[in-house]
């Protein structure tokens, strides 16, 4: 397949590369080039660009799905719902076996797309893809686990329970950040659940939910199902907008800012629809007096480098006792200042560029406004260029002490800035690390006993996610992921999360020969 566009040579690799990916996880790329002696532009508004944060520079063009293809997608999942409800459920976890098969067979060829797309190194895109695999196999167990239960009923003669039936169309947005992984937390469970699905993803990472898909249509195929039980939308706002006000969607499950979900949550309530949202982060971790220095710092750079802090994990803040924290943040320069930023492909790189230069503003304002606040600018914070990615927006991370949390601080900004904040006694610790709208994850570094269960307790983090001398990042997908507060409530992936995707009945069996009633009332 050819293209009019003019590119790069690292341009042109990067095309090159993904179409290669894509036929190797055997999909049908929906590319659309301009017809001969067509000016590219005149399509613009029909079709969406993928854009590689490596270079900067666009790849090629996809087909752009509106609101009308969101309504079809939405009525053959809603069909293909009424088949697959029926299906055993250990029988649809077998489908799902089948994809974890498929995934970890293509776990480089969809990792490659990962990087290409969220520009993220190579080890974090093979892990992004290994908790899809991981995900799978939780759920093929659940297959044969989903169930209620049997309670004492007060009336003789009576068996009182709950069971759990499938709910109907799942619609799941997700993030560039992690492009495809966010997708198989939702996907897999609620298929054994007996949904369907409808994705919308990112549009800065389209190729990586067509490789994906792909996958799964393939394991559908294989088992005689049809590939209505999946369906993938690649749009823009118009789709999703679309997708969440369809009444046929019982379920929609979004991942992105706080701003998204405040427009989601309000429209699906008001059709008597469910949301599952997983919004912003602005996470914190707590250095202790008695900490192993060395255990943190190495949690803190992983947690707030790690991925361009382009997570809604990301560490954003350390609150750090006043006693140790000139030595915390000396060991946090050491390493910042060699910490290698550059093209996420290339072996040693611990640091890709974020996603598109309107992040890279933000991250430059962020720390302007810090500085203004009365913060100081430690390390980092400048852009990097990378030789043949002129485009690109790399940048080197930065660490900001903050003399108290000001409003910047309390605003997550999705770039590696990591502020640095005192405290003299743990409860101020708690007190300004719970002081921000967003309840994502947590972390406290001590090997004191009473620090760590207090932080823990109900007077200490107030997040999802709270965790003791491990950073903010990195959840495995056995605990139930999501948080609090402005982050949006919502659980995904392990634990009793699929309880969101299926509909509870709560059922009474009479098998006696009388009419007792409840509460010892007496109608008669």
């Amino acid at each position: 397949m050819t293209s009019t566009t003019t590119h790069t040579p690292l341009t042109t690799e990067l095309r090159d590369a993904a179409l290669a990916a894509l036929e190797r996880l055997g999909a049908t790329t929906p590319v659309v080039e301009p017809a001969p002696g067509v000016e590219p532009s005149s399509v613009d508004e029909e079709t969406l660009s993928v854009v590689s944060p490596l270079s900067g520079q666009p790849l090629l063009r996809l087909r752009r799905d509106g609101a009308a293809e969101t309504a079809a997608a939405v009525g053959q999942a809603a069909e293909a719902f009424t088949t697959w409800r029926s299906v055993p459920a250990p029988v649809r976890g077998q489908v799902i076996k089948r994809l974890g098969e498929l995934l970890t067979e293509h776990k480089a060829d969809l990792a490659e797309l990962v990087t290409i797309e969220a520009g993220k190194i190579t080890s974090e895109a093979l892990g992004e893809v290994q908790e899809m695999i991981d995900i799978c196999d939780f759920a093929v167990g659940l297959s044969r686990q989903v169930g209620g239960r049997t309670m004492p009923s007060e009336r003789p003669g009576h068996r009182l329970m709950e069971t759990w039936h499938p709910m109907g169309v799942v619609g799941v947005i997700s993030a560039f950040n992690f492009p495809v992984a966010v997708w198989s937390w939702n996907t897999a469970v609620a298929l054994v659940c007996g949904d369907t699905v409808v994705w919308k993803p990112s549009e800065k990472t389209l190729l990586s939910a067509v490789g994906a898909s792909a996958l799964l249509d393939r394991a559908l195929a294989e088992a005689g199902f049809p590939a209505g039980v999946s369906q993938l939308l690649l749009g823009d706002r118009e789709a999703g907008e679309a997708l969440v006000a369809d009444p046929r969607v019982a379920l929609v499950s979004a991942t992105g800012s706080e701003r998204m979900g405040q427009q989601v949550a309000p429209v699906v309530a008001a059709r008597g629809g469910r949301y599952l949202l997983e919004l912003g982060g602005n996470n914190a971790a707590v250095v202790a007096p008695s900490a192993d220095l060395d255990l943190a710092v190495r949690g803190a750079v992983f947690a707030a480098a790690g991925t361009a802090g382009q997570r809604c994990t990301s560490l954003r803040r350390l609150i750090v006792h006043e006693s140790i924290v000139d030595d915390v943040v000396a060991r946090l320069a050491k390493v910042y200042t060699g910490l290698p930023v550059g093209d996420p492909r290339t072996e040693g790189t611990l640091v890709g560029p974020l996603v598109d230069a309107g992040a890279r503003r933000s991250m430059l304002a962020s720390i302007d406004e810090a500085v203004a606040a009365g913060g100081e600018l430690v390390v980092g914070g400048t852009a990097v260029t990378v030789a043949g990615a002129e485009d690109a927006a790399y940048v080197q991370p930065a660490i900001v002490r903050m003399p108290v949390q000001a409003d910047v601080v309390k605003r997550e900004t999705f770039a590696p800035i990591l502020y640095v904040l005192t405290y003299s006694e743990l409860p101020e610790a708690i007190a300004v690390h719970n002081d921000v709208p967003q309840g994502l994850s947590s972390a406290i570094f001590t090997l004191d006993v009473r620090e760590a269960e207090t932080f823990l307790s109900e007077v200490g983090s107030d997040c999802g996610i709270v965790n003791v001398n491990i950073g903010t990042s990195g959840a495995e997908i056995g605990g139930a992921f999501g948080g609090e507060k402005s982050t949006g409530g919502g659980r995904e992936s392990g634990s009793d999360a699929w309880k969101q995707y299926m509909r509870r009945a709560t059922n009474t069996v009479n098998y006696s020969t009388e009419l007792p009633l409840a509460q010892g009332v007496n109608f008669g």
